[in-house]
């Protein structure tokens, strides 16, 4: 489905009123298993969308969680293949819900830009989230991801101008992610009153919902931004939930979606 299954999911939460909890955790953490069951727990705690990142060496834009994160995927053995076979086995029970896949550049172009946007496709994936991928040099890849109706989703930050939103917007489908805070993931926390007219700035320039990230911790802090957002987007506070139980690992996806349940809920009656 692709796009269209985005397009479903803000329409639909569009119309009763409410904005879209987007939960973030890395594929592979702390091993395939334990990340396949928190996974697939995730839309009944509340996730409208998920995004599932995908392991690389060198994360620039994160914070240490989401670092470390990275690092026990790969230290688990988690290939690529082993993402996309995650989302595979996701669709098995869940046709619905979209999923975003959020990483670098680095393995994409290892692959080939039409192979990856294929098994993407093949996969059941909606989108990607190239952090460090430049719009300008980005036709390529979006040429691969229009051919399976998949999203290519760009980051937009506090700095960039109207002419930077320009460009960051062309071809962009699905929603934009707005990085509401300089600096990497999981360290400052988000203002909702200070990102309230940039969000909409961003919202009109790209004619998408905005989903907002980064920064994003609390159950309080993401119904503040749900209040001026059209998603919440959380993962450095899951990320940490993993890391906390990783002494008895049984416990990681209960504790995990019960942190989801509680920002579910503060995202969706924020309104």
């Amino acid at each position: 489905m692709g796009v269209s299954r985005i397009d479903a999911r803000f329409a639909a939460l569009k119309a009763q009123g409410k904005a879209a909890f987007v939960a973030y955790v890395m594929g592979g953490d702390p091993d395939l298993e334990t990340s396949f069951e928190v996974l697939k727990g995730l839309p009944a705690a509340g996730a409208d969308i998920i995004e599932l990142g995908f392991p690389f060496s060198d994360p620039m834009a994160e914070g240490p969680t989401i670092q470390r994160a990275a690092e026990r995927s790969l230290k688990a053995g988690t290939k690529i293949k082993d993402i996309f076979e995650l989302v595979r086995r996701f669709r098995e029970i869940d046709q619905d819900t979209p999923i975003i896949l959020m990483g670098y550049m680095n393995p994409v172009e290892q692959r080939g830009y039409e192979t990856w946007a294929s098994q993407m496709a093949e996969a059941g994936a909606d989108g990607v989230i190239v952090v460090d991928c430049p719009p300008e040099e980005a036709d390529g890849l979006t040429d691969a991801l229009d051919g399976q109706d998949l999203a290519l989703i760009r980051l937009a930050t506090p700095t960039s101008d109207d002419k930077r939103l320009e460009t960051l917007v062309r071809r962009t489908r699905g929603f934009i992610y707005y990085v509401s805070v300089a600096g990497v993931t999981g360290v400052k926390e988000a203002d909702a009153d200070a990102i309230a007219g940039p969000v909409q700035r961003v919202r009109e320039k790209g004619g998408l919902p905005v989903a907002v990230g980064f920064g994003i911790r609390t159950p309080e802090r993401a119904g503040a931004v749900a209040k001026v957002a059209d998603a919440a987007v959380v993962g450095s506070a899951l990320v940490e939930e993993i890391k906390n139980s990783l002494p008895e690992k049984a416990m990681i996806p209960a504790k995990v979606l019960e942190k989801a349940e509680k920002l579910a809920h503060a995202v969706h009656s924020a309104r």
